[in-house]
């Protein structure tokens, strides 16, 4: 033992110092994580949002990890003690396709893939990724007995507050991005709070501060300068408002997307930005697509340079069509460059087997929440909230077509706590949870 942690400690002062100092302070952790469950599990998905500004230094990706073995400890030791650990069909489902993706860690090794094993480790890194969500997953259905799904949704809400903090100080900047590193990554984190907010608008009272944060949230959404933000925001207001089509709806939506396009309008950025729009073939019929990627090379139009990119990433694919060239290897086989569609990635990364099961993995998310919607009561809360799911599920379906949006880990991470909370029993629960119950820890949220 004494010479494992002499070897442990060399390995890791050698590495980097600071990590010698996170066993030191695990051990008090996992005292307060199993002694403060739930308070513990929410301080760790409120932090999530405020890590991406130390990337080098391997924050984030440590505590992805460290998440992945507290979840993994803390249900080995529920099972020990024949304690019930919660799980749903979809997270059964979730736990199959992110094992599934593990096929081409295997095929990588193997040789069978366009990259050899040099690569291996990068791909190891997008696969444990994956796991975490499916792990962020399964920690946050264990406070589906403890919390009810309104107050546990207004808890995450704390995440706003160090990405946004940070985005004041970037105001009159070239582009915000709060804690997120990259603008696009704060768009579509904003986007999926933009919905949450206005969900709680519908049901909370009073509304004025709920209205002022819509605002808000808003305001910094359009500093982020993002173009197909504004394509997002139109689709996902388009397929909250259809259901329930009414006048005040209607204005709404239309006064939500008129104020992100009019403050888009408002900077001489967003303007160039919209008017590259008419040199690229959505727009300009003397343009057809290989006259595009040609002016690539010199107009600096970024719906031309991706027309160029998925070309040479198609062109590439072609050689391996099958199973691809392994996770996360879009990237070198761009020349250092992202896909820029997520549909492009995943055919590159896992050829036509890959491809098929990324669709199939978007469906089965759509197929969940419709699933959900029709089970729930009319008019309540969890349908509203499932609603509003699928209409940001829906943007962000259309957002994968020019962006790398899969890779912005910080918004699946709580895409899948809410999504987890989604699928709650939310009128059992509530009614568990009354006033009048006396076996009750937690009092629901008014």
């Amino acid at each position: 033992a004494g010479v494992g942690v002499g070897v442990a400690t060399g390995f890791l002062v050698g590495t980097n110092p600071l990590y010698l100092v996170l066993p030191l302070g695990a051990i008090p952790f996992l005292f307060y994580f199993f002694s403060n469950f739930e308070q513990a599990v929410i301080g760790l998905l409120i932090l999530r949002s405020a890590l991406d500004p130390f990337s080098d230094q391997q924050l984030p990706a440590l505590f992805a990890i460290g998440l992945d073995a507290l979840t993994l400890l803390y249900v080995i030791v529920m099972l020990l003690r024949r304690r019930t650990v919660h799980t749903d069909g979809f997270w059964w489902f979730l736990t199959s396709w992110v094992a599934f993706q593990g096929l081409w860690l295997i095929l990588m090794a193997l040789g069978g893939l366009g990259l050899d094993a040099s690569y291996l480790s990068s791909s190891i890194r997008e696969w444990v990724r994956l796991f975490s969500w499916l792990m962020v997953y399964l920690l946050v259905m264990q406070l589906k007995d403890r919390f009810s799904p309104d107050k546990m949704i207004s808890w995450l809400f704390l995440a706003l507050v160090i990405p946004l903090t940070v985005g004041l100080t970037q105001i009159g900047t070239h582009r915000m991005n709060g804690t997120l590193g990259h603008s696009n990554t704060f768009a579509t984190f904003l986007l999926l709070f933009l919905g949450l907010t206005w969900w709680k608008l519908g049901h909370s009272r009073p509304r004025l501060p709920w209205v002022l944060l819509l605002g808000v949230v808003a305001f910094f959404y359009v500093g982020t300068k993002a173009l197909f933000s504004l394509i997002m925001l139109a689709v996902f207001v388009l397929v909250l408002i259809a259901p329930r089509l009414n006048l005040v709806n209607l204005i709404g939506g239309i006064l939500l997307i008129a104020l992100v396009i009019g403050l888009f309008m408002s900077t001489e950025f967003g303007q160039e930005r919209l008017a590259s729009i008419a040199n690229t073939p959505l727009l300009n019929p003397n343009i057809d697509i290989s006259r595009a990627i040609l002016l690539s090379y010199g107009d600096q139009n970024s719906f031309n340079w991706r027309l160029s990119h998925w070309h040479l990433l198609i062109k590439a694919w072609e050689q391996f069509p099958i199973f691809g060239y392994g996770l996360a290897s879009a990237q070198p086989i761009g020349n250092g460059f992202l896909a820029h569609s997520d549909y492009v990635r995943a055919l590159v990364e896992g050829g036509i087997v890959g491809l098929v099961a990324f669709l199939a993995f978007i469906v089965a998310q759509f197929v969940r929440l419709v699933l959900l919607i029709r089970s729930a009561p009319r008019g309540s809360r969890q349908r509203s909230l499932c609603l509003t799911l699928l209409a940001i599920l829906l943007s962000i379906s259309v957002g994968m077509i020019t962006e790398n949006i899969w890779s912005h880990t910080t918004l699946f991470f709580y895409w899948w706590s809410l999504f987890g909370i989604a699928g709650w029993k939310w009128n059992e629960l509530e009614l568990s949870q009354s006033p009048a119950s006396t076996k009750t820890r937690w009092q629901p949220l008014s």
